[in-house]
């Protein structure tokens, strides 16, 4: 992958960068602004290089269609902010407001064009419609930036068609977050932990099979954690449960323990009688979940099991909180974790937080972004990565790189 500085001197040139902005909203407002801010860097790198910046983005998932509540609008506002400056904010994306904005722009000028997913061929499953879609795009810009790490598992016209069509580089975030996954697949400093939590074992079937061949151990919370227990025969009450996924799991726990790799499950359950943060709850244990409970946060001997686990380690990557996080009484599993994490990092371990809600756990709970050693913008793509699969996003820009164009792909979207 092509780095910026390869493409050459950039005044005055109209530069599209495809960032992730994808944000938590509560009506208008933002409750969680880390992907912008992370976003800042490359986008205030371009505007002092002298680039005419055109900042490309997605917010939720509209239908194709406009629909006010993903309106980019209030994420424009907050990007000036940070940037210390105005950001132009197109109210289309292709259209004669987005035109009109970039004709407008100025050397080291800033414009945001509206929610990609306004216009259906962003994530068209037809090579047709985003090539159309993309060859929009492209026509706004001279050169392309992918800086988006969060949809670089994506075959969609901003992330992979555009590529195709522009001079394009790799931008510092997508940079730095495949530096950081290189070093947890790439012979990583030992012992070597993953802590995975989350709703579903389903969601992570592929990167367990993968970790369960580099990781040393493997501590398990969240809802996933019931099927683990269901496996094990134990009794999980009301809890989240994928029935279809126990012989699967069974399979996982006979390979951890050929292969030699710990996994750890919590000795004890916060478990309430309903989803709810007034419901009556108590601590259990783990194998013996009431019949009308349902285990909503790990217990507070798991958390200090948890981080005694944790405390040699050298390499740490952390995904999917350990309970329903946003309730005050099933934080302090997320907690006990995010603190040991914090601990092992003072001592010089490797720790990444894997992004989505994990990112927006730590933040909620009173945590700063550097107390970790990398904290991801990129759930899925991190996973993904993980599972040792192809990321479109970052395999065309291998194919690409800073001066190569080439004609529309023809192969089906695998997304």
């Amino acid at each position: 992958m092509r780095s910026i500085s390869e493409l050459g001197d950039l005044r005055g040139k109209r530069v599209l960068v495809r960032s992730d902005l994808n944000v938590p909203l509560d009506g208008a407002q933002i409750t969680d602004d880390g992907r912008i801010r992370a976003s800042v860097p490359t986008i205030k790198a371009l505007s002092e290089a002298g680039a005419r910046v055109i900042v490309c983005a997605h917010l939720g998932r509209p239908k194709g269609a406009p629909e006010d509540r993903y309106s980019l609008a209030p994420v424009a506002a907050r990007l000036g902010e940070l940037l210390g400056r105005g950001v132009t904010f197109a109210t289309d994306t292709v259209g004669e407001s987005a035109r009109s904005a970039v004709d407008a722009a100025q050397d080291g000028d800033v414009v945001l064009l509206e929610n990609l997913r306004f216009n259906a061929g962003e994530t068209a499953k037809t090579d047709e419609e985003r090539a159309e879609f993309a060859g929009q795009l492209a026509g706004l810009a001279e050169a392309f930036v992918s800086d988006g790490f969060g949809v670089v598992h994506r075959k969609q016209a901003s992330v992979y068609d555009v590529a195709r069509l522009l001079p394009s580089a790799v931008g510092g975030l997508v940079e730095t977050e495949v530096g950081v996954l290189k070093r947890l697949t790439e012979d990583p400093e030992r012992p070597y932990a993953v802590v995975l939590g989350g709703a579903k074992v389903s969601d992570k079937l592929g990167v367990i099979d993968n970790l369960l061949q580099t990781a040393d151990r493997l501590l398990i919370g969240g809802g996933m954690v019931f099927t683990f227990l269901a496996a094990q025969d134990y009794e999980v009450g009301k809890s989240l449960l994928e029935a279809d996924q126990l012989d699967v799991v069974r399979g996982y726990i006979e390979q951890a323990k050929e292969r030699g790799v710990e996994i750890v499950l919590p000795v004890d359950i916060v478990a309430a009688t309903e989803f709810s943060a007034d419901a009556e709850h108590d601590v259990v244990p783990a194998g013996a979940i009431p019949a009308d409970r349902m285990g909503l946060d790990i217990g507070p001997e798991s958390g200090v099991l948890f981080a005694e686990k944790l405390k040699d380690c050298r390499t740490v990557f952390w995904n999917g909180p350990m309970g329903a996080f946003e309730m005050e009484p099933y934080a302090a599993g997320t907690a006990a974790v995010a603190k040991a994490l914090v601990e092992v990092t003072e001592k010089g371990a490797l720790t990444v937080v894997g992004g989505g809600d994990s990112a927006a756990a730590v933040r909620q709970l009173g945590f700063e972004d550097a107390q970790f050693g990398h904290i991801s913008t990129g759930g899925g793509a991190s996973l993904e990565y993980l599972e040792g699969k192809e990321l479109p996003g970052l395999t065309v820009l291998d194919e690409t790189g800073p001066d190569h164009q080439t004609e529309p792909d023809t192969t089906k979207d695998p997304a």
